[in-house]
């Protein structure tokens, strides 16, 4: 069982950064591929980012490549991401996603079977 807590979130201007964190509990976390996901006002939750949990690999969605950056770090339980060039359509309630020895395309298409209770991320034009 692992219990996710996302922090960091608020309100910036476009052009801005924000860091979002991602507090996971449980002794086992160096198992778990960890995703984030986000999901804008009227739409679907869609995948921003993921880490697999041998941290080997990194996988983002084409609209934040190149903005936004996924690393964990197991001695703290944590993961975050850097979002860098924010835009108005970066709004979205960001969502923190763990799932145990997960595949990069499984937790990118279903995420794992933890989520956290999200963070609002709001950008500003």
């Amino acid at each position: 069982q692992v219990q996710l807590a996302e922090s960091g979130g608020g309100l910036v201007q476009a052009g801005a950064s924000l860091r979002l964190s991602c507090a996971a509990s449980g002794r086992t976390f160096s198992s778990y591929t960890m995703a984030w996901f986000r999901q804008a006002p009227g739409k679907e939750r869609e995948f921003v980012a993921v880490i697999r949990w041998s941290g080997d690999s990194i996988y983002y969605a084409d609209s934040v490549k190149g903005r936004f950056t996924i690393s964990r770090d197991n001695a703290k339980n944590s993961v975050n991401l850097q979002m860098n060039t924010l835009k108005p359509e970066d709004t979205a309630v960001y969502y923190c996603n763990a799932g145990e020895k997960l595949g990069i395309l499984d937790a990118a298409t279903r995420g794992g079977d933890y989520w956290g209770q999200g963070t609002q991320v709001t950008v500003s034009s």
